[in-house]
Parts: C-alpha cells; structure tokens; sequence
C-alpha cells in the first residue's frame, strides 16, 4: 500500500498564535487517521513552507500527498501561488502523486459548521 500524506496549508503570520488553530487541526485530522502523516505549510511568514513539507513527506516515504488550502475562499494564493508551487514539487518528486484541494471554506459542510457556530454565538448573547 502506498503511503498517504495530508499538508494542511495555510497563509502564515508574523504572529505565532496565528498558528494555534491550524496546529489543533492538525491534531484532530492525525487523531483521525493515525496512518497518514499530516503536516502543515504554509505561503509565507512561517516555515515549512509547502515545498520543505513535501519534500519531508517523500523523504519518510509518501507516495501520495495532498495538499489542502485552509483558506476560506479561492483567492490568487490558492487560484495562482500554490499550483505554482505543487508544479514544481511535481517536478521535484515525479514519483508522488501531489494533488490539491479546493479551500475548506468553500465547502458547504464547513460552511453549514461556520453558520452553526455564529448562531450559536447569537443565541449565547456571547460579546465579541
């Protein structure tokens, strides 16, 4: 069987607490599948990037990587940068499958999760 890989991927920020929800992500999708080796990536501002990522997976043996953009849309990062850069991860690791995801937010499941929660803040009188 070949080995799967998960990158979540997301923008980056000079502030590291940035991060603390995408590193929580990442534990409950490896909780979920404690056979993938899941990671995060990211464009800019904090490391790894999206090439250093892959090219750790292939190293401790992926064979099937996908890279899904945790961005709520598909602005010019997901549309234009990140197909740049899984080309030349293409061209890097010809034997890996890289395939990319459409970004969470434009699922309607994560969507209806989204909805869920801001109702649930109204309803709470929860202040922002």
């Amino acid at each position: 069987m070949q080995k799967q890989a998960l990158i979540l991927f997301g923008h980056g920020s000079r502030d590291a607490r940035w991060a603390e929800p995408f590193e929580r992500l990442r534990a409950i999708v490896a909780a979920r599948r404690p056979g993938v080796d899941v990671r995060l990536a990211f464009l800019e501002l904090m490391t790894p990037s999206v090439l250093d990522a892959i090219d750790a997976q292939v190293a401790a043996g992926a064979a099937e990587i996908t890279v899904v953009p945790v961005f709520f849309g598909q602005g010019g990062h997901v549309r234009r940068d990140l197909p740049a850069l899984i080309e030349q991860a293409r061209q890097a690791h010809p034997q890996v499958q890289i395939d990319i995801a459409g970004a969470v937010g434009e699922n309607d499941d994560v969507l209806n999760a989204i909805g869920d929660y801001c109702l649930h803040q109204l309803d709470a009188g929860n202040p922002v």
